[in-house]
């Protein structure tokens, strides 16, 4: 490489500019590189199989039939124009017809192949929690349909006021999912009875305890998965927590804990995950003397309070819940109620009110499960001790329809998400029954046999995203996740008129 520098020349005596001298001094530079050796090779591949294809379009005068080219015009078939004429005004009738039918309305088409089996596609348990005889209390799908949590307990007699148990969740979409080791186990202090993922963050999982204490657990964590709890303060519930769930709070987008206890309280935290507790921000007392045609309770001497044992959400009212209780009564309650509760102070932080609208014919013995009907606004199904299932309507104080589901008690009860006139009821026999409404025999339309011993089934429920997923926690401390057929799936024609009609027929 040569460069040739310019200014070389004032130092060599030389001028640019100067006749008298030819002679130019220039200063060279030579500079050089090389590179490593370069390896190359040549390789050859040569294919295992050869083949060769080819069409050939047979000659134009060998077509049986050509389409007519742009402006050109065939003769009719003989006879096609007196047929259309005469079947014309039928068709048009026909089509008028369809058009006004409601036959198929709410029906959607499945191109999806057809599953006409119903199995058990995972059995999940924790060696730890069964082998301290702890059962499923509670499940909780998260909001993107792959995880399921599930708490341990006993709801059986006995006092485990100080025996720990814990919640483990299982991500169904994990590669080489162990159903016998959980992705996360939250080791907790006491018995935990209820649980409930958050509806848009899939790791916050709210649970209340035996104790009565309220917590909000962070599944993203690395060390103290506690994001936020009650502890034992003058506000927390003073008996076990059978229902928590989250609903809309004061503030746009805000989600609260909402806790119901065997105490009568029915109460809202709001979540202060800085400080690491839930702050009380409203309250509830169920007291007998305030509750609507109170004749049931009147016979029950004791508490003045109406132990919740049950707890469901309208999802056509944001307003509007309803409570079932020890005694067998089932109230529909509103968060908006202002009458001051008449239940004595406790220490509480806040003023509690009574919630109690409407009071609905009572049962026989607790109110373990209710569920509100996702088709329709008016519709919600309860179950209890007295093993059946009652259809109701919030304007009717007696049952449109009760169904025998079990000779022993029930514990639970969801509608499909994805079918109006099914629903799932989980008995203490170790059955899970699915009834149809919509067929003319009351009997269900499946049973599922958890294989428990004939230990009870004490909670199920649908998976929110994946509609042939169904969860059942058993008695025996395990979880099975039922893949469901498509016939209890997949929407009917005229499924939700038949709903409507149900609903609107009045009770004997």
């Amino acid at each position: 490489m040569k460069l040739w520098m310019p200014w070389a020349l004032s130092r060599c005596g030389g001028n640019r500019n100067s006749l008298h001298r030819n002679r130019v001094c220039l200063l060279v530079f030579q500079r050089g590189c090389q590179t490593r050796p370069v390896h190359t090779a040549q390789a050859e591949i040569q294919p295992l199989l050869n083949a060769d294809n080819g069409t050939q379009t047979d000659p134009q005068d060998h077509l049986i039939y050509q389409l007519p080219l742009k402006g050109e015009l065939r003769p009719e078939s003989p006879g096609l124009r007196d047929f259309l004429h005469r079947v014309e005004d039928m068709v048009v009738k026909e089509l008028s017809s369809n058009a006004k039918s409601h036959a198929f309305d709410g029906f959607d088409v499945n191109w999806e192949d057809q599953n006409e089996t119903v199995s058990c596609i995972h059995c999940l348990h924790h060696p730890s929690a069964q082998e301290k005889g702890l059962q499923v209390t509670s499940v909780s799908w998260s909001c993107t349909g792959s995880v399921i949590a599930c708490a341990f307990g006993r709801v059986d007699d006995g006092d485990w006021s100080t025996e720990k148990s814990c919640v483990c969740t299982w991500n169904l979409d994990r590669r080489g999912l162990n159903p016998k080791r959980p992705d996360t186990v939250i080791d907790v202090a006491r018995p935990v009875m209820s649980l409930s993922f958050h509806p848009s963050q899939p790791s916050l999982i709210a649970g209340g305890l035996y104790s009565g204490e309220v917590v909000v657990w962070d599944t993203n964590r690395t060390q103290d998965l506690i994001l936020a709890q009650t502890g034992m303060s003058t506000d927390s519930h003073r008996e076990p927590v059978y229902q928590v769930a989250w609903v809309p709070g004061p503030r746009r987008g805000e989600m609260v804990v909402l806790s119901a206890g065997s105490g009568g309280r029915v109460l809202l935290w709001t979540v202060d995950s800085d400080e690491g507790r839930l702050v009380l921000s409203a309250g509830f007392a169920l007291v007998r003397q305030q509750v609507p045609h109170n004749s049931a309770l009147s016979k029950n001497r004791g508490s003045s309070n109406v132990g919740v044992t049950s707890l469901a959400l309208s999802p056509w009212d944001l307003d509007t819940f309803l409570v079932g209780s020890e005694s067998g009564l089932v109230l529909k309650c509103s968060f908006s109620a202002q009458t001051l509760a008449a239940a004595p102070p406790d220490g509480e932080s806040v003023t509690l009110r009574a919630p109690a609208q409407f009071s609905f014919s009572p049962r026989g013995g607790p109110v373990h499960s209710l569920h509100c009907s996702p088709f329709h606004r008016n519709l919600f199904v309860s179950v209890g001790t007295d093993g059946l299932a009652h259809l109701h309507s919030l304007l009717q104080p007696d049952p449109l329809l009760s169904l025998r589901v079990s000779d022993s008690y029930v514990f639970g009860v969801r509608w499909s998400p994805t079918r109006p006139l099914l629903f799932a009821a989980a008995t203490g026999q170790g059955l899970v029954q699915i009834f149809d409404l919509g067929r003319k025999s009351l009997r269900p339309a499946a049973t599922l046999d958890q294989l428990t011993g004939g230990q009870p089934v004490y909670c199920l429920e649908f998976n929110p995203r994946r509609k042939d997923l169904l969860a059942v926690g058993n008695a025996d401390g395990s979880v099975n996740i039922w893949h469901l057929s498509t016939e209890l799936t997949e929407q009917g024609p005229r499924e939700t008129a038949k709903l409507e009609q149900l609903a609107n027929e009045v009770a004997e």
